[in-house]
């Protein structure tokens, strides 16, 4: 069987506040739309004060603008063969909506849901040395523990260089929104993921 022939759920699941990693995880999921994958574009419940988020116009808006996204839910997360978690940093780790998913997964990990799936992480950060990359370990910590298989992109592509980040796809909010560059780098992660899924997926059914 042709390995592009192999079916791939793809789970995208993010947290984003005003957009950057929103932007991202929309350039994820038309990339595996794009390799055949069937795909699953999900939002971590906002759980800021209402309060807190009128006060940033940007916050306000990006929520009201992304209604539409079905929340994340843990059926996304036994359904996919590829999962790629998004988000911004928060004093070099992930935000805390995202972490609360995490949390709540403690019964299909203990059922070993979660496993041998392949996982892959992306991220924004305010600043050039915002905690891209503390951030993304932060992410990988969780699946260590779930039993899942980590592929970052590495430098496994000449364009890996134009943003040199081996961990996964990060962005720098200070200088605007994600350009086609971060896009292009997004769709080079996210297909290195299902590529790396499919070959998974075959070596398996191959040994019966």
């Amino acid at each position: 069987m042709p390995l592009n022939s192999v079916a791939v759920n793809v789970a995208v699941i993010y947290y984003s506040s005003t957009g950057n990693v929103h932007a991202l995880a929309e350039a994820a999921a038309d990339a595996a739309i794009k390799e055949g994958a069937e795909v699953r574009l999900r939002r971590v419940p906002e759980i800021a004060p209402t309060d807190v988020v009128a006060a940033n116009e940007a916050w306000a808006q990006h929520l009201e603008a992304t209604r539409h996204i079905p929340d994340a839910t843990l059926d996304d997360l036994t359904w996919a063969d590829v999962v790629l978690l998004g988000t911004p940093t928060r004093f070099g780790a992930m935000a805390s909506q995202l972490k609360q998913f995490i949390d709540t997964t403690s019964e299909v990990w203990g059922d070993g849901l979660l496993t041998d799936k392949v996982y892959s992480a992306f991220t924004s950060t305010y600043n050039q040395h915002g905690g891209q990359e503390s951030t993304l370990l932060s992410l990988y910590n969780v699946i260590y523990h779930w039993g899942g298989v980590i592929v970052p992109p590495g430098y496994a592509d000449p364009i890996q260089f134009e943003l040199g980040n081996p961990y996964g796809t990060s962005h720098v909010g200070a200088s605007g929104a994600p350009t086609q560059l971060h896009r292009d780098i997004m769709a080079f992660q996210t297909r290195r993921a299902v590529t790396t899924a499919r070959a998974l997926t075959a070596g398996i059914e191959s040994q019966g």
